[in-house]
């Protein structure tokens, strides 16, 4: 059995505007009305992760760390279910005001639905 790693280091991270601009051009997208989760294959053997939670939407430094922070753990704990896309988590309207627990099960259902897209696009 192979050992699955679940590490979040820099090669699993967007890093630069042009990472992001390659994701916002032509996405796969899967939202609700707190969170957007937008993808793009990378051709790589990883996914990525980049993330947009502005301050328009949450006001408080540590209102936005914690959405980043539940992102980043979601990710770093799935990440080898994931297909080999870039991904872009964008913060939206009401997220400050789901609890964790709402938060991570709406990142779920997310995700899930990016599988599913992933593997119709690869059928096709």
């Amino acid at each position: 059995m192979a050992l699955v790693k679940l590490n979040f280091n820099r090669g699993l991270r967007l890093l630069t505007p042009v990472q992001y601009k390659y994701v916002f051009q032509d996405p796969l997208r899967a939202s609700t009305p707190e969170i957007t989760i937008l993808a793009r294959n990378n051709h790589l053997d990883t996914p990525r992760l980049g993330l947009a939670v502005p301050k328009k939407h949450l006001k408080r430094a540590h209102e936005r760390n914690r959405v980043k922070r539940l992102c980043r753990e979601y990710f770093r704990l799935h990440q080898h279910k994931l297909p080999n896309y870039d991904f872009v988590v964008i913060a939206k309207g009401n997220i400050g005001k789901l609890d964790n627990l709402a938060l991570t099960q709406m990142l779920d259902k997310l995700w899930q639905r990016h599988i599913r897209l992933a593997r119709k696009s690869v059928s096709r």
